[in-house]
């Protein structure tokens, strides 16, 4: 039984993370025409100085346990190939739709969990990840423009891509692995991947541009901290109702400072995947209540 005093600090690092991804989200996009991998790499350079300094000032030795280094590695692949897909998506569509999809990470966690963790889901959670899926086709919109379907479509692995790296991200926190630790290798593994496409292809920036994506960076090392934070407090079934608060952060901004107005489709998408994160979360809580009176 997970600790309420744990669960707490697990529901406030998640909020954090919200607000940090949305303004990253906001940031990327409003840095005007770049490449996506020159903006991926710049996301990920601020938020490794910022994790290599974490670990320096908390005297942390820079050492990955054995045994840990292959989950590692997948928390890396599959973080950075979704990170990539999620920041397409972001120059290609409004930014509560590609935060969205991104969103539909905890659902494919849960799938994802069956094979990595041994987690078996209940009735309940298939049938939430059920209606999450056709919530997403509401924003894929299939018979709409190709130019609009396939950004899309890989906005949409940008989520299995988090959903996965997050499965992974979990799996460590119960082995003990540092939070610093992994943003660093994180960080550090989609520098790599990202800077031969920096140096055959970079495109010149602005002041502004620079300006925008060292906050997008920030933005990214807070959400990233707090959402490696909060799994190791609590499982994603206990906190993903409340990382949809990014799309909520990601809407205003967007119809703010950039007059996006999603369309009703996107809108009766929202509704079906938030409501139905909603239902899972308070399901769930409820479940886990009436255990604890049968069992005391």
């Amino acid at each position: 039984m997970q600790k309420p005093g744990n669960k707490t600090k697990g529901i406030i690092c998640i909020l954090l993370a919200a607000f940090g991804f949305s303004l990253m989200t906001f940031f990327v996009r409003i840095s005007g025409d770049l490449p996506t991998m020159q903006k991926a790499f710049f996301r990920n350079f601020v938020a490794m100085i910022v994790a290599i300094v974490s670990l320096w000032k908390a005297k942390i030795p820079l050492q990955i346990k054995k045994e840990n280094r292959g989950d590692i590695f997948f928390r890396c692949l599959f973080g950075t190939s979704g990170l990539i897909a999620n920041f397409y998506a972001i120059d290609r569509l409004g930014i509560a739709d590609a935060n969205m999809l991104n969103k539909l990470s905890p659902f494919f966690a849960i799938v994802l969990s069956i094979f990595i963790l041994k987690e078996v889901p209940t009735k309940v959670d298939i049938a939430a990840t059920v209606i999450a899926f056709i919530g997403a086709l509401f924003i894929i919109r299939p018979t709409g423009m190709l130019s609009e379907v396939i950004p899309a479509l890989i906005g949409l692995y940008g989520g299995f891509g988090a959903g996965t790296a997050y499965v992974f991200v979990r799996k460590l926190g119960k082995k003990g692995e540092r939070t610093p630790i992994i943003v660093l290798c994180f960080s550090l593994f989609s520098c790599i991947v990202t800077l031969p496409y920096l140096i055959f292809h970079f495109h010149p920036m602005t002041a502004w541009q620079w300006t925008c994506l060292f906050l997008a960076g920030i933005g990214a090392s807070l959400g990233q901290f707090s959402i490696t934070t909060a799994y190791k407090y609590a499982p994603a079934k206990e906190l993903s109702v409340f990382d949809y608060m990014q799309v909520i952060f990601a809407a205003i901004l967007g119809m703010v400072f950039l007059g996006e107005v999603p369309v009703p489709l996107s809108i009766c998408g929202y509704v079906l995947i938030i409501g139905v994160a909603t239902f899972r979360w308070w399901y769930t809580k409820k479940q886990d209540e009436k255990h604890t009176e049968e069992t005391a």
